[in-house]
């Protein structure tokens, strides 16, 4: 077990798209695994490869149910629409109002490589999508509506309704 930095907004690695990754190694293997681990550790629900400075196409993403390893995800369809607050490991204590869908299958290959397809709806989807966002280079502040929110204010203040 080994927790990573998480690499925080600002950091030029964030801004980049990842690259495939073409077979599983003990390197990756032991990377999905400090990718849980860190994840757990920080109370997430989703974490992406570069957020822990490796530019490669992996996320992983637990939920409460099952956790999900996505290997070269690639988002097949979308449909419905959710909009709620998002935050991110990698800008802590922040969150602001994302729309995302409230559908999503992706098809991408679990820890053996072996291809599987994944749907989810409500919390799983919008993980899906941040997730693979940040796969891109894209960080959920580039989709906020109005502004990023300090969340010891929300917690003062109660979350405000939609």
């Amino acid at each position: 077990m080994a927790i990573r930095n998480i690499r925080i907004q600002g950091d030029a690695v964030l801004e980049k798209k990842c690259r495939p990754v073409k077979e599983m190694t003990p390197r990756i293997r032991e990377l999905v695994r400090d990718m849980f681990d860190t994840m757990y550790e920080q109370d997430g629900v989703g974490l992406a490869a570069p957020q822990v400075g490796v530019l490669k196409r992996i996320v992983v993403i637990d939920t409460g149910e099952d956790p999900h390893v996505l290997i070269n995800p690639v988002i097949e369809e979308t449909s419905g629409e959710q909009r709620g607050y998002e935050g991110c490991l990698s800008l802590p204590n922040k969150s602001g109002i994302v729309t995302r869908p409230d559908f999503v299958r992706v098809r991408a290959f679990d820890e053996n490589m072996q291809e599987y397809v994944l749907e989810g709806t409500e919390l799983l989807a919008r993980a899906i999508c941040h997730e693979c966002d940040h796969l891109e280079g894209i960080m959920y502040t580039s989709l906020v509506e109005g502004r990023l929110y300090d969340n010891s204010e929300l917690s003062q203040e109660g979350e405000e309704e939609e």
